[in-house]
């Protein structure tokens, strides 16, 4: 009997071992949530609620481990934030042109409520869209209404026609005014370019392409249209701020097979072909630092498989970061293929980090999470974020790691037992310590940096509480400095006894 016991327990750990082969703990990994405002959420809520539901959805989400928001500050030419170029949104206040009252900017809120949680903020623009099917009337300061020769109707959007180089300018401008007055971490743009299409409806851009088409394939100038808007706004985002990161969240299918033979294996809209928007161009040529395609659908769907289309994407990320768009109400609504009496985040998760090129994901929608549908965020906080993430590495922006910290000292204070530290000297923006990476080891454990499973902490500030006990365990402690772009310094280590 004792024999099969200890077979038993041999058993249970090598199954355990082969579990945690299939989902690591990396130690760097974008964990990201949008934040929309398109689907009225915030409309005419208020001040007071609308922080209220952001301070329950922000700590909840940081407590299941995600560490980058992706907040929609601009649905259709209009802001969420102060602007002197664009009207405040009705999205926020319910009328276009109406300042919120009491005032306040949720933009720079976000900014702050999420830099002292340790999470970036990426501000979210949808570029084209002038008007959305819900929009009645435009406040007479709205771009369209100022210039309405440069916008067209589609349905019943209002597009900014991707054709004529003036309203590039103006949406470079937009974000380069961001940049300029937000600490924004990134700047992220969606999956609208030219409008996704109707049947039987054809885009009103003849115009435009009379121009400057000059002669070329319709299509080809489409794409060469959008091509230079995202070079354009990639150049500008760095020339103002180095630091920011600029990402695009396409559709979730490049091409169909049928239409090129190097597609995935999959029937439905196109990136290429329907919204002329050359994704793996803007990858291959780095215009974009990171790439989040809207991976949606089930696995086993039968027009667009996930699995199919991760491992296409995977195939195909090349030489920037690949995120998936991970939808919570589909993949807690399905049944995995192999286990029906469970979700399908499981194998979803398994794809998503034993696949190459892969860096993280981004989760749609925030409040999905923070509801916890189908215990999705119970499963991130508990299993696979159950230990923090530094931010993927981007070493074309900046590879130079901040000096380590000074001064790490445990001191006894009225709020328990703390282990302080002083920042590094830095000598421009690029090498202050912006957070701080916080390890620990029991006695006799390697200080392996390299071990995400002691990754206790990444925090904005210069101390952290220590779990005092009776004083008879020694424990080494090691603190890292990060930069904006999360490079990590050498660690500062201090044993001390809890």
């Amino acid at each position: 009997m004792k024999h099969i016991l200890i077979i038993l327990i041999a058993l249970a750990c090598l199954t355990s071992g082969i579990v945690k082969a299939q989902q690591p703990t990396p130690k760097r990994e974008f964990r990201g949530a949008w934040i929309q405002a398109v689907n009225g959420q915030w409309q005419g809520v208020g001040r007071t609620a609308m922080q209220a539901e952001l301070t329950r959805e922000l700590d909840i989400l940081q407590a299941d481990g995600i560490n980058a928001i992706l907040f929609q500050c601009r649905v259709e030419g209009d802001a969420l934030y102060a602007s002197t170029l664009e009207p405040w949104s009705r999205y926020l206040t319910g009328q276009q042109g109406t300042p919120p009252s009491p005032y306040w900017d949720p933009l720079q809120w976000m900014v702050d409520e999420c830099h002292a949680r340790g999470m970036e903020l990426h501000a979210w623009i949808n570029p084209y869209r002038a008007k959305t099917k819900g929009t009645t009337a435009l406040a007479t300061t709205h771009y369209a209404v100022k210039f309405p020769e440069r916008c067209f109707k589609y349905e019943d959007l209002l597009i900014f026609d991707p054709g004529l180089p003036e309203n590039r300018h103006f949406i470079v401008e937009i974000a380069k005014d961001i940049i300029s007055r937000y600490d924004v971490d990134g700047l992220h743009i969606d999956d609208y370019f030219y409008p996704y299409p109707v049947a039987g409806v054809a885009i009103p851009d003849d115009a435009s392409y009379a121009q400057y088409g000059q002669g070329r394939n319709r299509g080809d100038w489409r794409r060469e249209n959008v091509n230079t808007f995202i070079r354009e706004l990639s150049e500008a985002v760095h020339a103002v701020k180095p630091w920011v990161k600029f990402g695009v969240s396409p559709f979730g299918i490049y091409r169909n097979q049928r239409s090129w033979a190097e597609g995935s294996a999959t029937n439905g809209l196109q990136n290429y072909d329907d919204l002329y928007a050359d994704v793996l161009k803007w990858v291959d040529e780095g215009w974009v630092d990171y790439n989040i395609p809207q991976i949606y659908w089930e696995i086993g769907n039968k027009a667009a498989d996930y699995d199919t289309l991760i491992r296409w994407w995977s195939a195909h990320a090349h030489a920037r970061p690949l995120y998936i768009g991970q939808d919570v109400e589909r993949t807690v609504k399905y049944s995995d293929l192999q286990y029906p009496a469970q979700n399908q985040m499981a194998a979803k998760y398994a794809l998503q980090r034993g696949l190459p090129g892969v860096h993280g994901s981004c989760q749609w929608y925030a409040r999905a999470v923070a509801d916890d549908k189908g215990g999705y965020g119970t499963a991130l906080r508990t299993t696979y974020h159950r230990t923090p993430a530094l931010q993927p590495e981007m070493p074309w922006l900046d590879k130079k790691a901040p000096r380590k910290p000074r001064k790490v000292t445990p001191v006894w204070t009225e709020d328990g037992y703390m282990l302080f530290w002083t920042a590094p000297k830095a000598k421009t923006p690029m090498d202050e310590a912006r957070m701080y990476a916080v390890y620990v080891f029991p006695k006799g454990m390697k200080a392996d940096l390299n071990n995400a499973l002691q990754l206790i902490a990444i925090t904005p500030n210069t101390f952290l509480k220590l779990p005092y006990n009776d004083g008879k365990q020694k424990w080494t402690y090691v603190v890292t400095a990060l930069d904006r772009l999360q490079n990590e310094s050498k660690g500062a280590k201090k044993t001390v006894k809890l």
